[in-house]
């Protein structure tokens, strides 16, 4: 029997510009696929358009030619490139979500965030909420009572038994999603696909088998395996991989302008320093030197990536 090729993808959310974490993460994705020989996809995942500019989604993808982490196919590089834009691609999500409706399997929600976060309202220990199903059993003539004040959400119902897999780096995990979420969003009252919903269907469609990502995505994994179940779709394998995180144990992110590409390429004229010292950081060197990124493909050991969160300093002396 003949294998598949590998087929990985990055699917950046163009919300501002790549930082240290995002790189991390791509570096890995690139490496994991392209040292089995495998290729990528780029798709660009601007499902919310307001916060995600056409401007951006350049920006990152010639920030990413920048630092020698190629792709394949999808967007910038395809005759059908906007069919990789996840805002072009509303229509096809909405077929998926009409065949979730047909089978009775989503119900509208008119719950607001203030409801759903109030005191009485069930949550874990890390402060998220699990939905109480507080819509689920609404007559006809409730949801077309509260229809007619606002426009509401939609909601898949899940169940009480347990979704496990086996995770690429961290291994077997499980998750019941009525213990642990509860009946979750697909689409919002704004008519936006929900990303659990929109990233099933578009990895099964363009035919990604292997999903590198960060572990703060780990908990999701069981969420969008129900919907690969439900719709029927191939699941890829799954490897998520650790956070790059700030000295005080806050996440990296574009909002705060955490070790950006704006700022990096301010004083790195190539990206060899940046790539090296993430390969050091991925476990692949033991220092950091100045690499391409198509020159760890030799050595590249999935094994070597630790499972614990990075931390890195404020500024990257060791790149100087």
């Amino acid at each position: 029997m003949e294998e598949k090729t590998i087929c990985g993808r990055f699917a950046p959310t163009p919300s501002g510009r790549i930082h240290l974490g995002n790189i991390f993460c791509s570096l890995l994705a690139w490496l994991q696929a392209k040292s089995q020989g495998g290729k990528i996809v780029l798709r660009i995942e601007d499902l919310d358009s307001t916060r995600c500019p056409r401007a951006n989604a350049d920006a990152l993808a010639a920030d990413l030619e920048w630092l020698g982490l190629t792709w394949d196919t999808g967007a910038y590089c395809s005759s059908n490139s906007e069919d990789y834009f996840q805002s072009r691609r509303f229509p096809i999500y909405a077929r998926y979500l009409q065949r979730l409706e047909e089978q009775e399997l989503i119900y509208p929600c008119f719950c607001s965030r203030g409801e759903l976060h109030a005191a009485n309202a069930p949550h874990l220990s890390d402060g998220r909420v699990i939905y109480p199903g507080t819509c689920r059993h609404l007559t006809a003539a409730q949801r077309a009572a509260k229809s007619a004040q606002r426009s509401p959400a939609y909601r898949i119902k899940v169940t009480d038994s347990p979704i496990s897999f086996q995770d690429g780096l961290y291994g077997q995990y499980t998750e019941c999603l009525a213990q642990e979420c509860g009946d979750f969003i697909v689409r919002r009252s704004d008519g936006v696909y929900a990303y659990q919903l929109a990233v099933v269907i578009d990895d099964a469609l363009m035919q990604i088998n292997q999903v590198v990502r960060g572990s703060d995505l780990l908990s999701s994994t069981p969420m969008q395996l129900y919907l690969y179940q439900l719709l029927q779709l191939p699941a890829p394998q799954f490897i998520h991989v650790p956070l790059l995180i700030a000295p005080d144990g806050r996440r990296l992110a574009k909002r705060d302008k955490d070790l950006d590409l704006d700022c990096l390429r301010r004083i790195y004229t190539s990206p060899e320093p940046i790539i090296g010292y993430l390969a050091y950081l991925a476990g692949q060197l033991s220092h950091p030197e100045p690499l391409k990124a198509e020159e760890l493909l030799s050595c590249f050991d999935l094994s070597k990536v630790p499972t614990h969160n990075i931390v890195v300093p404020p500024t990257l002396p060791l790149l100087k």
